[in-house]
């Protein structure tokens, strides 16, 4: 085939470019109606070079004196969460969601006190004096910000948790919480137990 023929315009292109350009406006009518206040469009962010740190493997020995009940280590800086099982027969390394700010990032050693499959969601009294629109209370399923499973910490309104807003991970996108892919966070779900380590850099 020449070149001539591959730009020729012909009555098939010129209405399917046409279709394309009526199309555009609709949809980003439909896109506008179904903003929802609990999954805004993240904020821009500065342009990274070279983010490799956030899958580059990392040795338990530096964060742990040992893996009892297994490990979790979530680096806010690279966006990443490791676990380590316990007999260290398993190392699993997922990319993450961190808090928006500095502010409401909580750094130190925690650990899991509860795990729970379909968690509902209640906004805690400093997101619901920000955002007052906010619905107090939303169940298990599709709209819950927590996604389909969730772990517990013993900082009180923190977790690490699934989500159903997959533009999040890898970013600064959350109220204080760690985030994964529901995916990931089921795994996870089924390698962790009350009682696992949790350190948050």
């Amino acid at each position: 085939m020449s070149k001539k023929t591959l730009f020729t315009p012909t009555r098939r292109r010129f209405l399917a470019g046409t279709a394309a350009l009526i199309g555009s406006p609709a949809l980003a009518t439909e896109e506008e109606e179904t903003y929802d206040p609990l999954r805004p469009e993240p904020e821009p962010e500065p342009a990274v070079r070279r983010n490799i740190s956030s899958f580059k493997a990392l040795h338990w020995g530096p964060y742990f004196s040992n893996l009892k009940n297994g490990a979790v280590l979530v680096d806010t800086t690279s966006r990443a969460l490791h676990f380590w099982a316990e007999d260290e027969s398993l190392y699993k390394l997922y990319p993450s969601s961190v808090p928006l700010t500095d502010e409401m990032t909580r750094r130190g050693r925690t650990s899991v006190i509860r795990k729970v499959e379909g968690p509902s969601w209640s906004p805690t009294p400093s997101m619901k004096k920000r955002n007052p629109e906010w619905p107090s209370y939303i169940e298990p399923g599709p709209d819950n910000p927590l996604g389909t499973h969730a772990l517990y910490l013993s900082w009180k309104y923190y977790r690490i948790h699934g989500t159903h807003d997959t533009r999040k991970i890898g970013r600064k996108s959350s109220n204080g919480c760690i985030g994964l892919y529901n995916q990931h966070i089921s795994e996870l779900f089924s390698l962790t137990k009350v009682g696992t380590q949790v350190l948050l850099i």
